[in-house]
């Protein structure tokens, strides 16, 4: 089994270091840069766990941890502060947002590696296959530089392309309904147009081949792997 683990710090060092020391453990971990960042990541990949820090730029952790419980889809995910501020004012805050646990740094990374063992029994493993990354195909998704390579070519997607594939690519053959689609690429806030995913999808289909993105009539899109 392979857990999925989000570490959201504004230091790069701290995004490295633990980075580093998880994917030895085995697990699979992504990384964001500040609270706008982690929320993103999360609603599209689904991880069972996240690691946040407190202070960081356009949306500290207190508030990302606050918007994160306001996702149906983030109801079982695990979140835990790995912060610097350990006064018990920050704390207190930190579970009043929905926070499972509460971690000061520094902290070594022995202790860390088995706090997170622990809090990942948490997790059903029904769960954990179900949600499993895909297996291995002739698409990966970078998301570090906005990027697919298929059958060896890279191929730099804009942002909202991006967004949608790496939306349908995280559950192969799950149907995201349109309105799921708005909501998770474009943000309930934004007005676009009713072709807009179409466009979209049209402009994907082009660059990744027609087979992968499957419509579902009256309902919405999934992806296929050959």
């Amino acid at each position: 089994m392979s857990y999925r683990i989000l570490l959201v710090d504004d230091e790069p060092d701290i995004l490295e270091f633990v980075g580093y020391n998880l994917r030895k453990e085995g697990y699979e971990v992504r990384t964001a840069s500040n609270g706008r960042e982690a929320l993103e990541e999360a609603t599209t990949w689904l991880p069972h766990l996240i690691l946040l820090d407190v202070m960081m730029p356009e949306m500290d952790g207190i508030a990302a941890c606050q918007a994160l419980r306001q996702h149906s889809e983030l109801d079982k995910t695990i979140i835990c502060f790995l912060s610097a501020r350990s006064e018990d004012e920050s704390q207190l805050a930190g579970f009043e947002v929905g926070a499972d646990d509460y971690l000061a740094k520094p902290i070594k990374v022995q202790i860390l590696v088995s706090r997170v063992k622990a809090l990942l029994k948490r997790v059903d493993e029904s769960e954990v296959t179900t949600t499993a990354t895909p297996a291995p195909s002739a698409l990966t998704i970078d998301s570090e530089r906005f990027m697919i390579i298929k059958d060896g070519q890279e191929i730099v997607l804009p942002r909202k392309e991006f967004n949608l594939l790496k939306l349908l690519y995280s559950k192969p053959q799950k149907v995201f309904s349109r309105e799921e689609i708005f909501n998770r690429v474009w943000g309930s806030d934004v007005v676009v147009g009713d072709r807009t995913i179409d466009v979209h999808i049209r402009k994907l289909r082009e660059k990744i081949g027609e087979g992968h993105i499957i419509t579902i009539k009256g309902v919405g899109y999934k992806y296929e792997d050959f």
